[in-house]
């Protein structure tokens, strides 16, 4: 064997040791690798143990949950008592508030009669004064008719109007109580007005009492 192939032979050992010596290295570098993952996975399972260990700390025992619930249901249960409560003393009020608005539903109309009696007690009073004759008369009048003026203030103050009679008879309004002959009305028609009628707004207090006409 001359010296070249001593040389090429040395080399070629020298490159097999080199490639062995890669192989190691990569095959070491494979375990740590592999290492590293099983340690990554293994710490990985013991936070995810640890995790699914503190949530099952976390979660409310069954008594826990009972308990939580009847204490729900109390709570409920008293706002639902404090609203019935409130209902039952709001029904009792409107229901005291209603048969007070009927008991005193005349009193205001009640308050304004109260001047045109004044009116007809002063009138009446005048009476008994020392005047003449004529002179007591004409206050009496002046009372009279003053009293009246009152009282036409509080019919319209509270829509209180006097039935029309003017025209045809009307039975919703009027109350026929003769039948006269007359030669300026036609037949069916309003003759004379001999009481008066009046109307709260749209309602009846009273028909009018009236005369008819019938010609023979």
């Amino acid at each position: 064997m001359n010296e070249e192939e001593i040389l090429k032979d040395k080399e070629n050992l020298e490159s097999i040791e080199d490639i062995k010596d890669v192989e190691n290295k990569e095959n070491l570098e494979n375990i740590e690798d592999t290492n590293c993952e099983g340690k990554e996975a293994g710490s990985y399972e013991k936070q995810k143990d640890e995790d699914t260990s503190q949530t099952k700390e976390d979660e409310p025992s069954a008594e826990q949950l009972i308990a939580n619930l009847e204490k729900e249901l109390s709570e409920e249960k008293d706002k639902y008592l404090r609203v019935h409560a409130d209902f039952e003393n709001i029904k009792k009020r409107l229901e005291r508030e209603k048969y007070q608005a009927i008991d005193y539903a005349s009193e205001k109309f009640a308050k304004d009669l109260l001047a045109p009696i004044d009116t007809l007690e002063l009138a009446l009073k005048s009476s008994t004064a020392d005047l003449e004759p004529s002179e007591l008369l004409e206050k009496l009048k002046e009372g009279l008719n003053l009293t009246l003026k009152n009282f036409q203030t509080v019919f319209d103050k509270h829509d209180i109007t006097e039935v029309e009679t003017d025209g045809e008879f009307d039975p919703n309004i009027h109350n026929g109580v003769m039948h006269v002959p007359s030669e300026k009305h036609e037949d069916g028609q309003i003759v004379e007005k001999l009481q008066k009628g009046y109307k709260i707004k749209d309602r009846l207090l009273r028909p009018a009492m009236v005369s008819i006409c019938k010609n023979a």
